[in-house]
């Protein structure tokens, strides 16, 4: 190859996306849900919830130390991992319900990556102005007043990037000692840790990557199309009533034209940076700006709006009529779905619900498996952990069955007890014991621990061995 030969680019340069300022329906709904969800996400942590003397008040709390989970009136403990996980199935098959009915409306209205990438969006705005100005700032030459615009806008994304990450760490401990712990200036390093890293993921994120999350780093904008078909739906553009198109003079007929100007309205507003009109992409995230900005500019000109509008394949291509708008909700795949969803409800809050307040393990001790004492007995001993998942101390009584004339011992803190066991609230109980009995050396018996509470009357039991010969 000679050297003047030309460089070949494989990959073409990320251009930056100015979205424009929009108003309309679809923009109203953004900023009411960006209001809530924020204000969920900001001041969850601070609600009490109480649940009694001895456990956290705080309504939505992951106790990582003790190993807890709070939500509200449920908690879950590491043993219900089960629970978690049908629950993150059930919110799993709920976003692939909603796809199949409304497209993409998780990404344009509730993810995380996108409310907080309208966040800083607006705070760009409103330091730099609108689009045309932000791109004549940014692609212009340095100066004072770039630098002050620039500065203040990533020091208000910092500032909005620590509040986020604070208040993330506020899900694992308690909300108002940690605010205090702030005031006194006695943060611990860890803390400090987590919350630096997650600033500057969220100030990442939010102020630089943006729509490269959503295309390139999101899974699910690759899956999508899997739950969609031609009745799902989506933001379309009407290509019989838009084409051919063409610039247009006030007073024009519009006999042998489409109704789309070439304005690029739909694009300039567009966060993803995509034409509309090029039909449904990867790219896009369902938002709905695209569509207040055409009608817009279908008032102006004095056509009806819908040139872009959420419609379904069938609707473009058809019209929309009765039949296809009931499709959108009754056909097979959402009904797959809502059954899917259903059974999976079911057994998630039936788990919820069902599950014991009292659990037990017990372990058999590995060295020696068994002693015989002087007298002719055969002693087992066993690790026993007791689950008391109540919010109140409790008292219970520990029984064996299933070895003839066995006894219990239960050594605490290097004394013989009774086998009356008490377990704090809210918290594991563990206990040595020694089950003995006048048997002679044989293969193994099946044992059976039983552990009652003396309150209410609960019980538990566990299948367990009883060894009185060696293999």
């Amino acid at each position: 190859m000679s050297d003047d030969s030309e460089d070949i680019q494989l990959f073409k340069k990320q251009e930056n996306i100015y979205p424009k300022r929009v108003s309309g329906l679809f923009r109203n709904l953004k900023w009411i849900v960006m209001g809530v969800t924020l204000a969920i996400y900001y001041l969850t942590p601070f609600v009490r919830w109480d649940r009694g003397e001895h456990v956290p008040n705080q309504a939505v709390l992951l106790d990582i130390v003790n190993g807890r989970a709070y939500w509200f009136w449920f908690e879950l403990w590491p043993q219900e991992v089960y629970i978690l996980t049908g629950i993150l199935v059930l919110a799993a098959i709920a976003l692939f319900f909603v796809t199949s009915l409304f497209g993409r409306v998780w990404c344009g209205y509730l993810c995380f990556q996108t409310v907080w990438t309208d966040l800083f969006v607006w705070v760009e705005r409103i330091i730099q102005g609108d689009r045309n100005k932000r791109k004549k700032l940014r692609e212009g030459p340095w100066t004072w007043k770039k630098i002050y615009k620039l500065a203040i806008t990533h020091f208000l994304w910092i500032v909005i990037s620590w509040f986020t990450a604070g208040s993330f760490v506020l899900y694992f401990t308690d909300a108002p000692t940690l605010v205090r712990s702030f005031i006194d200036l006695n943060v611990s390093t860890t803390v400090l840790g987590f919350i630096g890293g997650l600033t500057f993921s969220t100030y990442l994120m939010a102020g630089f990557a943006r729509e490269q999350v959503c295309t390139f780093m999101c899974p699910y904008a690759r899956f999508q199309s899997a739950m969609f078909d031609k009745d799902t739906l989506i933001i379309g553009y009407d290509v019989k009533r838009g084409e051919p198109r063409g610039k247009h003079k006030k007073g024009e007929s519009w006999d042998d034209k489409g109704h789309c100007i070439s304005c690029t309205a739909c694009a300039q507003v567009c966060p993803m940076g995509i034409d509309i009109r090029d039909g449904l992409q990867m790219d896009c995230i369902a938002c709905g700006l695209c569509i207040d900005a055409c009608d817009d500019i279908m008032d102006k000109v004095d056509l009806p709006r819908g040139l872009i509008r959420y419609d379904t394949e069938n609707g473009f291509e058809h019209g929309a009529n009765a039949e296809s708008k009931t499709n959108v909700i009754f056909r097979p795949r959402t009904a797959y779905y809502l059954a899917i969803l259903s059974v999976v409800c079911i057994i998630v809050f039936y788990a919820l619900f069902a599950r014991s307040m009292l659990e037990m393990t017990v372990l058999h001790d590995r060295n020696p498996i068994f002693v015989q004492l002087s007298g002719g007995d055969i002693r087992n001993g066993y690790e026993v952990k007791i689950l008391n998942k109540t919010h109140d101390h409790r008292e219970y009584t520990l029984g064996v069955d299933g070895v003839d004339g066995a006894e219990i011992s239960v050594n605490t803190a290097g004394n013989i007890n009774e086998n009356t066991l008490v377990v704090h609230a809210n918290s594991v109980g563990q206990y040595r014991i020694f089950v003995h009995a006048p048997i002679k050396p044989s293969q193994p018996h099946d044992i059976i621990f039983t552990i009652t509470d003396n309150e209410d009357g609960t019980a538990y039991e566990y299948k367990s061995v009883f060894i009185s010969k060696r293999p």
